[in-house]
């Protein structure tokens, strides 16, 4: 394209009129203006909140960024809720926290078994979230990352908010000033908690079947409905056992660090669960118990009906059996010629059968 230059036309470069036109058009693109509000939403999406404490009192609400400056401060420890996160996040959070690899990685494959494992003076828990919805329980995962001045949690495929642990903790100035330790015993103790009512639950839908348990023709559906209640305990059972023997460890012997000054609450949460784990085997038991019940009735229903038709079979042998003695075709027998006996022989059959439905029918057979 030509421009005047000193009164002559010159030749613009081609390379300057596409600069030109690549700003113009990133100028108005919408995506130049969307990229930064998107990360921000991103972020805001797994970043429930993350807030800094000191002695106990809220001391300000923090961007990620400045996560890093609060962990230097002393008497400050930083609480990090996420949820859903990424791998790319879950690897901001390791820069930030210097979290063990092995922790990251566990988080980000999820689908961990409950545990409480140690990485120097970092832990890393694994808690399962339980959550009825309509007639399946669905499991979740809560991974917490513990230090010395920090708590990250990130909860995984669950519906259920902890925001309410975070308000009893700020309610309890006195408790929280223990740190970290405590808001590790508060985030189990809510999730323990959650167990309960999935156990009323199972024990009512329990207690339902037993009640009918006896009826007529409804062994089937008993043992159908009897092994969807230990699917259920079995799902418990697996989120209650790994994690009482965990938590079993910080309240007894050598207890970490950025435990020990919550032991006497982690043993509360340990209570918890040997009262749910119990509760677990006693309907375990149950079950077992009611599913031999029924598979026996299934047993003495099937022998009620071959008893029937053995007695049947016995009343029409016996009919069959005069029938085919008089039925030979022999000249000899008196009986044939006799003008009375047809009817005679029709009494004879229906008074055995006569007796030997009396008979059966006074054993319970019939």
């Amino acid at each position: 394209m030509p421009r005047k230059q000193g009164g002559k036309d010159v030749d613009t470069p081609v390379s300057v009129l596409t600069e030109k036109l690549q700003k113009l058009a990133g100028a108005f693109h919408p995506a130049s203006h969307l990229t930064g509000w998107r990360g921000k939403l991103m972020e805001l999406r797994m970043l429930i909140n993350c807030v800094a404490y000191r002695e106990g009192k809220k001391l300000a609400e923090l961007d990620i960024e400045a996560i890093s400056d609060y962990l230097q401060q002393p008497d400050c420890f930083v609480w990090v809720a996420l949820r859903d996160a990424t791998p790319a996040e879950l690897e901001k959070m390791r820069e930030e926290f210097d979290l063990h690899p092995l922790a990251i990685e566990d988080a980000n494959h999820g689908h961990q078994r409950p545990k409480i494992e140690e990485y120097g003076e970092t832990l890393f828990a694994v808690v399962h979230t339980l959550e009825q919805v309509q007639e399946e329980i669905v499991v979740g995962e809560v991974d917490i990352f513990v230090g010395r001045n920090f708590i990250l949690s990130v909860r995984n495929r669950s519906s259920h908010p902890l925001l309410g642990v975070r308000a009893r903790c700020e309610r309890e100035p006195e408790m929280l000033k223990q740190g970290a330790g405590f808001v590790l015993y508060a985030l189990m103790d809510a999730v323990v908690d959650r167990y309960f009512p999935l156990i009323d639950s199972v024990e009512s839908e329990l207690e339902a079947i037993e009640e009918h348990i006896f009826d007529k023709g409804a062994a089937r559906s008993n043992i159908e409905r009897l092994y969807e209640v230990k699917r259920h305990t079995v799902t418990l059972k697996h989120a209650v056992t790994p994690l009482m023997e965990a938590v079993g460890k910080l309240t007894s012997g050598r207890v970490p660090p950025v435990c020990a000054g919550s032991r006497d609450y982690f043993r509360d949460v340990y209570d918890h669960l040997v009262r749910i784990n119990a509760s677990l085997d006693g309907i375990r038991d149950t079950i077992g118990t009611a599913i031999q019940v029924s598979l026996s009735s299934v047993a003495i229903d099937q022998s009620d009906v071959a008893k029937r038709l053995a007695a049947w079979a016995g009343i029409f042998a016996v009919a069959t059996a005069f029938a085919g003695i008089w039925g030979m075709n022999f000249k000899a027998m008196p009986e044939l010629q006799w003008d009375y006996g047809y009817p005679a022989a029709l009494v004879v059959i229906a008074t055995a059968c006569g007796v030997l439905f009396h008979r059966f029918r006074r054993m319970g057979w019939l």
